[in-house]
């Protein structure tokens, strides 16, 4: 890689991380569903008119949109409203390593080599230690929610790679197409008119920096920058560079929250860092575990 296109990366894993600290500013302050379902909406609109459709089949789009709109950003803003930190969110959203090893397997019948496998009981490790984190930042009941985005987000990217796409950033834009709607029934269907009712008088200068963060440099700008990234360099290059996201994440959370860090949210941190790590190695003669 060219030293431009590294700093750009570690900016834009800056930018992701400062993320999860912006979307604590707005779920702090309005129902979060109604939070995620405008920040879509704004990352759609005007955006769509610009860019043409993509010819992959409209069931595609629309899986892509309830799930990365549901079920990756919905649970994990839900979540962070139940009381997990910024910090810890980003690296709760990195347990996706376990459901995308799954997924690979049975779905996609890949090989699982053995470098993934150690790198999963690392972050299984993990995922224990931040249980036993007791400062507030990881609740219990919040914690299903963040996995479960964890989960969607290894879903996405089976959806996006069944549906054989050449033109990622657009099957992107018009995959979101579909993500309000879904995000407003739930919101409805759990809070009822409330939430929409109550908006019009919380609206305020930090709803509208955190949605319009999380929609334009966050989701239109950080997609387009990745997705030319990893169509320039194999993703084998890129993918280490998404180890810094909860870091920075949890600079963010220090900055803007306080956040305290305790010795075992840095082993929490350490194990599932060093999971995501190995699982990226690259062996010449990969070992392949027959199971």
């Amino acid at each position: 890689m060219t030293k431009k296109d590294i700093l750009i990366s570690i900016a834009l894993m800056c930018l992701w991380g400062f993320n999860f600290s912006a979307i604590k500013m707005g779920a702090e302050q309005m129902d979060p569903i109604l939070l995620t379902a405008l920040r879509f909406t704004f990352a759609v609109f005007p955006a769509i008119f610009f860019i043409r459709k993509p010819p992959e089949a409209l069931k595609y789009l629309i899986a892509y949109g309830v799930v990365f709109g549901l079920g990756v950003w919905g649970m994990m803003v839900w979540s962070i409203t139940l009381g997990v930190s910024a910090g810890m969110a980003g690296l709760l959203m990195n347990m996706s390593i376990m459901s995308s090893l799954a997924l690979g397997y049975f779905l996609l019948r890949e090989n699982i080599t053995i470098n993934k496998i150690i790198g999963a009981f690392f972050a299984v490790g993990g995922l224990l230690a931040s249980l036993l984190v007791d400062d507030g930042s990881v609740p219990l009941k919040a914690l299903p929610l963040a996995l479960i985005a964890a989960c969607s987000w290894s879903l996405l990217a089976y959806i996006v790679k069944s549906s054989k796409t050449q033109h990622v950033f657009a099957f992107s834009v018009w995959g979101m197409l579909f993500a309000p709607l879904p995000l407003i029934i739930f919101a409805y269907i759990s809070k009822g008119a409330q939430p929409f009712i109550d908006f019009p008088t919380q609206l305020n200068s930090d709803i509208c920096f955190s949605i319009l963060f999380q929609a334009y440099p966050t989701t239109l700008l950080g997609y387009w920058i990745w997705n030319r990234l990893t169509v320039k360099y194999p993703l084998s290059t890129m993918a280490p560079f998404t180890l810094l996201t909860p870091i920075f994440g949890l600079i963010g959370s220090v900055i803007f929250y306080n956040e305290n860090i305790t010795p075992m949210k840095l082993l929490s941190f350490a194990l599932i860092l060093s999971g995501l790590a190995i699982s990226q190695w690259q062996f010449r003669k990969a070992e392949v575990c027959k199971i």
